[in-house]
C-alpha cells in the first residue's frame, strides 16, 4: 500500500472555518465558483494607482523590486522603489506571494488556487495552474487510491478489516474532493518557494501543498506527505542554509524536511497559535517563526527547539526581510515594525503612526526598506519610521 496517500486519504477531509490571519482580508468570504472562474480568466487591469493599494508581498529581485496584490496586480520598480510599473498579468484575483530563483525566472501564487510564472523578472507573467486543475488533481488521485486499497483487498480474499474501513474513508475522501470540484477554485495558495529553476512547492490553505519538478509545467498534489489530517492552512514556507525545508501554519504546526520536500516530520511548536512567517537567519541551522500577538521565537537546531524572543508588541506579525548581515525587520498587523540589529537575538518595536496592517517588506539597501500593505508601497528606514 502507497503510505504516503494512506495518510492523505484516511479520514474524511472536511473543511474548517478559515482563521484571521491579516487584517488585509487574505481569508475574507470566498466567492463563488463562477465569480472564481470568472476573474480566474480575466487580465488584470491597467491601474496608476496600482501602487498606492493593497499589496501583499515583495522581493527584491537584483536591482529591480517586484510586489503582489489585489485584483491581479503586479508592479515592478527598478530605482529603488520611486517609480513603478505595472506587469501584464492573465488573472485578476488578490495574489498573495511572490518567489523568483535568479533575476528572470519567477513564480506568483494567490486565491483561486492560482499559480503564475514569468521569464522576464516579472515584466509578464503567464498562468501555470489554478483550484480547477487542483481539484481535479486531487479527485483523480483519490480514484486511483480506491482502485489500489480494492486490489489489495481482492488479494487477501474480499475480507481483511483494516482495507475495508481504509476504502470507506477514501470513499468519503473522495466524495469532499468531487463537491469542493463543484465548488470551484475556492481555496487560496498563500505562499510559493522556488530551490532552483526546476524545483518548487506552493503551499496554502486546508493544508494545500503542491509541487514541481519541471518548472511548474506540472504541479503534483503532496498533502499526503504531511501529518495534517484537520487540513489546517499552511501560512509560509522558507528554505534554510542548511538546505532543510520549513513549513508553518496554522494551530502552531511546523514541518521540517530534510530531503526536498520528499518526505515531512512533524515538529515540536512552542505554541499553540497561528504562525504567518519564517525567516531564515545567517546560520544555517537558525531561524524566526512568528504569528499572533506578537509571538515570536528563534531556533539555531533547524526547528527542533525554539526559544521565545520579546517582541515588545501584540500586534500580529506577518513578515521578515535581513539586510544580508546582522539586521533583521518584521512587519505585521497596526503599524508595527520590528528591528533586530544582532541577527534577530533582540528587538526593538516601532508603531508607524497610520497603524495599517503592512504584510511583506525588502531591503532596497541596509539602510531603507520598501514596506508594503493596506497602502501599497511606502520607502521607510529598517525600523519602519518615514525617511
Amino acid at each position: 500500500m502507497n503510505s504516503i496517500l494512506h495518510r492523505f486519504f484516511q479520514s474524511r477531509v472536511f473543511s474548517r472555518v478559515a482563521s484571521s490571519a491579516l487584517s488585509v482580508g487574505l481569508f475574507a468570504s470566498i466567492p463563488l465558483a463562477n465569480a472564481y472562474e470568472d476573474v480566474l480568466d480575466t487580465p488584470a487591469m491597467q491601474s496608476a494607482l496600482a501602487s498606492e493599494t493593497l499589496l501583499v508581498d515583495i522581493e527584491r529581485v537584483g536591482n529591480r523590486l517586484v510586489a503582489v496584490g489585489q485584483r491581479g496586480h503586479i508592479i515592478y520598480s527598478d530605482d529603488q522603489g520611486l517609480e513603478w510599473q505595472q506587469a501584464q498579468v492573465p488573472v485578476s484575483v488578490l495574489l498573495t506571494a511572490v518567489d523568483f530563483v535568479g533575476r528572470d525566472k519567477g513564480w506568483a501564487v494567490g486565491h483561486g488556487g492560482v499559480i503564475l510564472h514569468s521569464n522576464d523578472g516579472g515584466a509578464s507573467w503567464t498562468k501555470q495552474f489554478d483550484g480547477n486543475e487542483a481539484n481535479q488533481s486531487i479527485i483523480e488521485q483519490a480514484r486511483a487510491y480506491i482502485a489500489e486499497l480494492e486490489f489489495e483487498l481482492d488479494e487477501a480474499g474480499g475480507e481483511d478489516e483494516d482495507l475495508e474501513y481504509a476504502i470507506e474513508d477514501a470513499e468519503f475522501a473522495l466524495e469532499d474532493a468531487e463537491f469542493d470540484a463543484e465548488v470551484g477554485a475556492a481555496k487560496p495558495f498563500l505562499d510559493v518557494l522556488f530551490l532552483d529553476n526546476k524545483n518548487g512547492f506552493a503551499i496554502g490553505a486546508y493544508g494545500f501543498l503542491f509541487s514541481t519538478d519541471d518548472g511548474g509545467r506540472t504541479w503534483n498534489n503532496q498533502g499526503g506527505r504531511l501529518d495534517n489530517l484537520d487540513r489546517f492552512h499552511l501560512n509560509t514556507i522558507a528554505q534554510l542554509g542548511s538546505g532543510d525545508l520549513l513549513i508553518a501554519g496554522e494551530a502552531g504546526i511546523i514541518f521540517r524536511s530534510e530531503d526536498k520536500g520528499e518526505s515531512w516530520e512533524a515538529l515540536d511548536s512552542p505554541y499553540d497559535g497561528s504562525f504567518f512567517g519564517l525567516q531564515p537567519l545567517e546560520d544555517k541551522n537558525t531561524a524566526l517563526a512568528f504569528g499572533l500577538r506578537g509571538n515570536l521565537f528563534r531556533t539555531t537546531d533547524g526547528g527542533l527547539s525554539w526559544r521565545s524572543i520579546k517582541s515588545n508588541t501584540r500586534s500580529t506579525l506577518i513578515s521578515a526581510a535581513t539586510d544580508g548581515n546582522t539586521k533583521v525587520s518584521i512587519t505585521g498587523n497596526a503599524g508595527v515594525v520590528l528591528l533586530s540589529r544582532d541577527g534577530g537575538r533582540t528587538f526593538s518595536s516601532y508603531d508607524r503612526k497610520d497603524r495599517l496592517g503592512h504584510t511583506a517588506l525588502a531591503y532596497i539597501t541596509r539602510q531603507t526598506l520598501a514596506l508594503v500593505g493596506e497602502s501599497g508601497v511606502e520607502l521607510v528606514g529598517p525600523s519602519g519610521k518615514n525617511l
